[in-house]
This record gives C-alpha cells, sequence and structure tokens, in this order.
C-alpha cells in the first residue's frame, strides 16, 4: 500500500510557480505551499504474497488497485525455471 502525494498535482503547483516568476514574481516572495492532494495505492498482488487481507473499504477509497492476472501467474510458475537456467549458465561452484 501506497499513500502519497499526487505527483501530477505537484507538477502542476511547479509549474504555476515557474509561470509567476517569469512574470516578474521575486522566489521570496512566493508562499511555501504543502500538497493538497494525496494518492492511495494498493497492490493486492504483494497483499496477497505476504498473506494479508485488504479490508473492502480500503479498496474502495483507494485510487488505484493492482490486481493479480493471468499473466503474471504465469510468469511466476516461469521464474524457479528461469533462475536455475541462469545460475546453470553464469554462476560458477
Amino acid at each position: 500500500m501506497c499513500y502519497s502525494t499526487d505527483r501530477a498535482d505537484q507538477f502542476r503547483t511547479a509549474a504555476s510557480y515557474v509561470d509567476r516568476m517569469l512574470r516578474g514574481t521575486k522566489p521570496a516572495d512566493l508562499p511555501v505551499q504543502a500538497p493538497t492532494k494525496y494518492q492511495t495505492v494498493v497492490n493486492l498482488k504483494t497483499a496477497s504474497a505476504l498473506g494479508l487481507t485488504v479490508p473492502t473499504a480500503l479498496l474502495v477509497a483507494a485510487d488505484e488497485v493492482i490486481e493479480w492476472d493471468a499473466l503474471d501467474s504465469r510468469a511466476e510458475q516461469a521464474l524457479p525455471k528461469f533462475h536455475s537456467q541462469f545460475r546453470q549458465q553464469h554462476c560458477r561452484g
């Protein structure tokens, strides 16, 4: 789970500051602004791997939910074979 500032909103705020400076406002005269928009991302794949159950209320409130899909499942099944082949080819000892 990640709870952080919204990067797109931060870039818009930065652009506003640059615009004001280019129009002649001294940087020292600009107010310090804290982020006002935050986002929550829940990774169900990681939660499942850790054996955690994410409450439905949190999933509904999240801005983004990363879910497990069939492609991830196939990739995870192939990883042990890939790792063993890699070790055989590249590791000595």
